[in-house]
């Protein structure tokens, strides 16, 4: 699927083009002065490339936001000085925008933007209570810094009930008592479940990913999810970083939800963001080593969310990529 430069796009026109290529079902979600709990706005992910040399090759992958039963997400727009084409990835089913140009860069510069119209309502356990064998053995499996054996692994001490959601709520209960959110030591931010384990301190891919080692480790499949937080009581403005979050599988409420980072920054709402999310976010991208079709220079991206660019097929540093995510309530 491929969109031309400046193209504004009919809001129908990219939902239904993401379910014939990821044959996925969506939900319509409720309007938001019907059902409590839903949040609509505008979502601008955009980004400019720096110091680029003359008539350099320049790649940029991006993650293109989807509709699932949290969330329904319309492209509106893409601003860019090339097209912009867009893959389904067979790990997750994420979709992954590419930009790909040649001496099209204006004063050495590559600047390009994707404008989202979003509606986003609370989260809670889908119901879908059956995985498939493949589903199964990929959220079981250790990810390159998320070990199903080791350290973490350790912080389990003795049997773990039975019943999935117990269980979850137990390892849930242990990553929140060993762990502080605290981002003043080197290394956090990696999603490393050792570096989290040993640190006992990080950011929310610290606390989700030593969440996710200690499910597998218990053969409670589990997955990551990362996007952008919206702040509650703001109706627009920037937004300066991302967010990310997990969800573990239980047989009797299909996947469930955790946002413990937040929760250990908000005491009061423990209880809530076991099984819960709120509807101030949006999700990006499912998964960790993330392949990028095309296929880039660089190893598997450790997650995706902010672009990753190449020039003249190496990794730009990314001092020399200015990051711009900004929303609008609707």
């Amino acid at each position: 699927m491929t969109f031309a430069p400046n193209q504004k796009l009919p809001r129908s026109l990219f939902f239904a083009a993401a379910i014939v290529l990821l044959n996925v079902h969506t939900s319509e979600l409720p309007a938001q002065d019907q059902v409590a709990g839903t949040r609509s706005f505008t979502f601008n992910y955009g980004g400019t490339v720096t110091d680029l040399p003359d008539e350099a090759r320049v790649q940029v992958w991006v993650p293109v936001a989807k509709s699932n039963a949290q969330q329904q997400v319309n492209v509106t727009n893409v601003d860019a000085g090339s097209s912009l084409t867009i893959n389904p990835d067979d790990q997750y089913g994420n979709l992954i925008g590419y930009f790909e140009a040649t001496g099209v860069q204006r004063e050495g510069q590559f600047k390009f933007r994707l404008t989202y119209d979003v509606q986003r309502a609370e989260a809670a356990a889908d119901g879908v209570t059956e995985l498939s064998a493949a589903q199964r053995k990929q959220f079981l499996a250790a990810n390159r810094l998320v070990p199903t054996e080791g350290r973490p692994t350790e912080l389990v001490d003795g049997e773990l009930p039975k019943e999935a959601n117990a269980a979850g709520s137990k390892i849930y209960n242990i990553v929140q008592k060993h762990m502080k959110y605290d981002k003043s030591k080197p290394g956090y931010g990696n999603g490393d479940a050792t570096w989290a384990c040993d640190s006992k301190t990080g950011n929310c891919t610290d606390f989700h990913s030593l969440f996710i080692s200690l499910a597998r480790s218990q053969s409670l499949p589990a997955r990551f999810e990362i996007g952008f937080p919206l702040p509650p009581d703001q109706t627009e403005g920037a937004v300066k970083g991302y967010h990310c979050w997990a969800w573990f599988f239980d047989d009797s409420n299909g996947w469930t939800p955790v946002d413990i980072s937040e929760a250990d920054k908000h005491p009061e709402m423990n209880e809530y963001y076991f099984g819960r999310l709120t509807p101030d976010r949006i999700a990006f991208s499912t998964g960790r080593d993330i392949e990028l079709i095309p296929r880039s220079a660089a190893e598997p991206l450790n997650y995706f969310i902010y672009p990753h660019v190449e020039v003249d097929g190496k990794p730009w540093p990314k001092e020399k990529i200015k990051l711009d995510f900004s929303f609008r309530n609707r």
